[in-house]
């Protein structure tokens, strides 16, 4: 029996591509797994744990995504300023109307792993709140999301 290697792919080797997501219609939580997929790179056999090797990801009408449930009034979203009674909360709701791109990024966010490579694989994120980017220099490919 020969002695197998395993596969480590280097830095200098990776190769990523741009898809474009339509998140209109989408359920917020499965848009963020399957684009987290995406960004962390364990769709393609040459996954390495400790190399960023996963794809850029452009999200569109992200203001027109969709939850279940109560979600829209029962999620909440937490923030502290770091002083006493400093925190700050916001539903869904009125998140999705200030500014919707926060919430599908915090959804992606939490569904990626908790390292050091989480910062740049959220900047391989880009989430656009109406249908017009500024990626089609890239020419990203469309990227068909299961819905089940």
């Amino acid at each position: 029996m020969k002695n197998q290697k395993t596969f480590s792919l280097k830095p200098a080797d990776v190769q990523s591509d741009w898809f474009v997501v339509d998140a209109d219609g989408m359920t917020l939580g499965r848009l963020a797994t399957q684009v987290a997929t995406k960004l962390t790179g364990k769709d393609k056999p040459t996954y390495t744990p400790h190399v960023l090797c996963g794809d850029k990801v452009v999200v569109i009408n992200a203001a027109k995504v969709k939850v279940t449930g109560n979600k829209l009034t029962d999620k909440m979203y937490y923030r502290h300023s770091g002083y006493p009674g400093g925190i700050k909360s916001i539903n869904l709701a009125d998140q999705l109307q200030k500014d919707a791109r926060k919430v599908i990024i915090d959804a992606v966010r939490g569904m990626l792993p908790k390292n050091k490579l989480t910062a740049p694989m959220l900047k391989n994120l880009k989430v656009y709140v109406g249908t017009d980017h500024n990626h089609s220099a890239q020419q990203p490919k469309p990227l068909t999301l299961s819905e089940k």
